[in-house]
């Protein structure tokens, strides 16, 4: 704990608020909210904590905080700085998934679509689906069933679907809308319940064309009625209410939280969601509210009509997230099947959380554990963030540098960074080197910039010294490694120190893994980008010195026709037909021609 901290911890008031961790780059880690800011920050600093905790208390550099009137505006608070900001420590739900939604578009010949977007533009949207195999399932039994308009209102003769019975192609064939009304009134009966009207009829239609020996025929409806039932067996009818629910449990062990939540539709448990992290709030109870929150605004998630919870949540607060104006009710059933339902959600995720819980305790020892591993070998703090260089080049052509990041042992590819060598003629690694590091890290530096814990040069001793005289010119004190590899292009040694020296590690250490990941990923990050630049200018400089071809023009060549050996078998008609002028064309096929 520095100075700064201890400081600002005599100056804490005693009322609710919202507390922002930050590291030693001003970044923010976490965000939490407190009914008493003074007690709960306090606690950070003080006592004993488990390694999760511990972890991120290792990284607080600072603190703020904001105070707030009431328990619940703090957590409405927390909600809203947590979707600002991204905090690493934070709940964050992982697959940021959206729900697919079935749509009927508003059109006099409606068509149906599957949606992950709720507009309001009058078409009707049922769902949410699950996932989009639970969407696709459904839209394809009504594509049999009801024949949409599947193609576009401007073809001049009937589609393939129109051969399938599946589309009445109502421009071509002059359908009048009302047949639309008709069937739009069908399909929303039949995706609320009402599917024993359209197994009666399909019944029917079956015996029918049975009965004029159209077997063909009436294997389609036998194949429609089967598809129907199949939905219906994966569905578990809950009441006949036929009312949308999200159903809520959850279970705690060992500072992790393990959250499901079961879809309702229609009266029907169409399937799951689970979620699984560590928590690192004062209760169990804040961070369950905390992922509540977030579920239905970081998702944009549709609101059902009613969201059941358990009875040790605190119903106030579950209200004041979902807001007044959404129209949903938020209910602890106390007995019958909703009080079953919610204890199945619970009992379910009390299950997953007993069987995910050694899965992520691994997952955990194989990333941290690494770069812990790694900081002690070196003798530095835990590197949390590695960034690591590679050139690339033939014969000195097109050369390129390449920087990939990896955050607790993980790549964060948003981070990757592609450099064009300007300044370097020829093949000369080291220079390229220094011009490449001196770019990254100056405009770190002018611009504020996330700095590395540690920079992996992919090379030896060489490439270590440049870049060590790169950051004493910048007056920066970042630890630098070299990745080293054998003659068989693997992974060998780490080098480290001043002096350079070879830093023993087991070679089936996580620590030795990750390097290796390291090394292996910048190495083709920089071949593929080396493969791309090279490519772009072998391609352009075959077309160079032709009048009125710009770059425009040869970025437009190149994506239609992929090769030169494509551009010399083209047609004059086919080059014009890109956008470039007759004469220019022609000029394009008279060079290739010559230099065939």
């Amino acid at each position: 704990m520095n100075d700064k901290i201890k400081a600002k911890l005599e100056l804490l008031p005693d009322a609710p608020g919202c507390y922002i961790h930050k590291d030693k780059n001003g970044q923010i880690i976490y965000v939490g909210k407190a009914k008493n800011l003074k007690n709960r920050v306090r606690s950070y600093f003080h006592g004993a904590h488990d390694t999760k905790t511990s972890l991120l208390v290792s990284e607080i550099d600072d603190f703020e905080y904001i105070v707030v009137g009431s328990n619940i505006e703090s957590l409405l608070l927390e909600i809203n700085l947590i979707q600002e900001n991204k905090p690493k420590y934070n709940i964050m739900l992982k697959d940021d998934k959206s729900y697919p939604f079935l749509k009927i578009t508003h059109e006099d010949y409606p068509q149906i679509l599957i949606t992950r977007q709720v507009k309001k533009d009058g078409g009707l949207y049922f769902g949410p689906y699950p996932d989009v195999g639970a969407a696709n399932e459904i839209k394809h039994l009504i594509d049999r069933i009801f024949p949409l308009r599947k193609c576009s209102l401007h073809e001049k003769k009937v589609c393939f679907y129109y051969h399938l019975h599946q589309c009445l192609c109502p421009v071509v064939n002059h359908v009048d809308p009302q047949v639309y009304v008709d069937m739009v009134a069908e399909i929303k009966a039949f995706l609320t319940g009402g599917e024993d009207k359209i197994i009666h009829e399909t019944q029917e239609k079956m015996q029918a064309a049975s009965d004029r020996q159209d077997y063909e025929q009436a294997a389609e409806y036998r194949d429609i009625l089967q598809a129907i039932s199949t939905l219906r067996t994966k569905q578990r009818v809950m009441n006949q209410d036929l009312k949308d629910r999200d159903v809520f449990g959850y279970a705690v062990d060992n500072g992790w939280m393990c959250v499901q939540v079961f879809f309702v539709r229609q009266g029907k448990l169409i399937k799951r969601d689970v979620n699984l992290f560590p928590y690192y709030a004062e209760s169990a109870e804040d961070d369950f509210l905390t992922y509540i929150g977030q579920f239905y605004k970081e998702n944009n998630h549709f609101f059902p009509k009613e969201i059941f919870i358990p009875e040790d949540i605190d119903l106030a607060s579950v209200e004041a997230l979902v807001g007044n104006d959404s129209g949903v009710k938020v209910l602890q059933p106390q007995r019958g099947e909703k009080k079953q339902l919610v204890n199945m959600a619970t009992k379910n995720a009390q299950t997953q959380l007993r069987l995910k819980f050694d899965l992520a305790d691994k997952q955990i020892e194989r990333t941290q554990g690494a770069i812990e591993t790694l900081g002690e070998l070196m003798g530095i703090p835990t590197p949390h963030r590695i960034e690591s260089f590679d050139n690339s080049n033939i014969m000195g052509t097109s050369p390129v540098s390449a920087m990939v990041v990896f955050e607790d042992g993980k790549p964060k590819k948003s981070d990757y960074r592609k450099y064009k060598i300007k300044t370097v003629v020829g093949a000369d690694d080291y220079a390229s080197m220094r011009e490449v590091l001196t770019r990254r890290y100056s405009r770190a530096l002018r611009e504020g910039g996330v700095l590395p814990d540690l920079i992996a040069m992919d090379g030896g001793a060489g490439q270590v010294h440049i870049a060590k005289r790169v950051l004493e010119e910048l007056q920066l004190d970042i630890p630098i490694c070299g990745l080293q590899k054998n003659d068989k292009h693997q992974t060998s040694e780490l080098l480290y120190g001043d002096p350079l020296e070879v830093i023993d590690m087991d070679r089936h250490s996580q620590a030795f893994f990750l390097l290796t990941r390291i090394q292996d990923e910048v190495h083709r990050f920089a071949i593929t980008f080396h493969r791309q630049v090279r490519g772009k200018n072998t391609f352009s400089s075959k077309l160079d010195g032709i009048e009125g071809l710009g770059p425009k023009r040869k970025q437009a060549l190149m994506r239609e026709f992929k090769s030169m050996k494509a551009i010399q078998e083209a047609t004059l008609e086919q080059i014009t037909e890109v956008g470039i002028p007759q004469p220019v064309a022609l000029a394009v096929k008279n060079k290739l021609k010559t230099e065939s």
